[in-house]
């Protein structure tokens, strides 16, 4: 009886161990994204994937609109998405494009919990991952190892948003659109060209010439 109960417990134990794997898997992307910036242990892993949801969202589907607070931070598992800004005269401004690994939000909305400014919308059928506001501050209290995470993805944040206003600046369109086809190829291809042109500053005429001349040349 006792080998029995012995043999019962050995096999449930792999079972356990079994389903944590499968379950860990299911969440590989989003962990091998923060163990570039941070050493993971299981406890670590376990913890971080007990707040996170996993969603599908349909094309041209928001998940942030203005005058809502932006509650989540949002992982790209599979998708496009795009977030922009719309002035009093209707005009769009393409703040970031996010597609698979990539993380998206208000972000100002979102560190501040204040109204958001931006519309964030799916520019394909996605599948996201999203951790909630206040999950993540209990979490970064219990465990240093994500609030030191998340300070390195603000800081690479604002860098990244400080070199595109410097580009917008000092170069010509020409320059933004090589700048931007030689880093993000598959984002070419994957956004509409009214999107891409106000990512870049620029009508969708405008950019629809510069594509040409630069055909042209080549």
């Amino acid at each position: 009886m006792m080998h029995s109960t012995l043999r019962d417990a050995t096999t449930t134990n792999k079972r356990s161990c079994g389903t944590l794997k499968e379950t860990l898997k299911n969440y590989e992307n989003i962990l091998n994204n923060i163990k570039r910036y941070v050493p993971l242990n299981e406890e670590d892993e376990q913890q971080f994937i007990s707040i996170v949801r996993t969603t599908k969202i349909k094309r041209r589907q928001f998940i942030v609109q203005p005058n809502f607070t932006c509650s989540h931070q949002t992982y790209v598992l599979k998708g496009a998405f795009r977030s922009y800004f719309v002035n009093d005269e209707g005009m769009e401004y393409t703040i970031q494009f996010a597609i698979e690994d990539w993380f998206i939000s208000d972000f100002n909305s979102y560190v501040n919990q204040s109204p958001a400014s931006l519309f964030v919308e799916a520019l394909e059928d996605s599948t996201v991952q999203q951790i909630a506001y206040e999950d993540v501050e209990s979490l970064c209290d219990k465990n240093p190892k994500f609030e030191r995470f998340f300070r390195l993805v603000a800081q690479k944040s604002f860098t990244f948003s400080q070199r595109r206003v410097l580009s917008n600046l000092g170069k010509s369109a020409e320059e933004r659109y090589l700048e931007f086809f030689n880093l993000y190829p598959s984002i070419i291809q994957r956004v509409p060209q009214y999107a891409l042109a106000s990512y870049l500053g620029m009508s969708p005429e405008f950019l629809s010439k510069v594509r040409k001349r630069l055909t042209t040349k080549s």
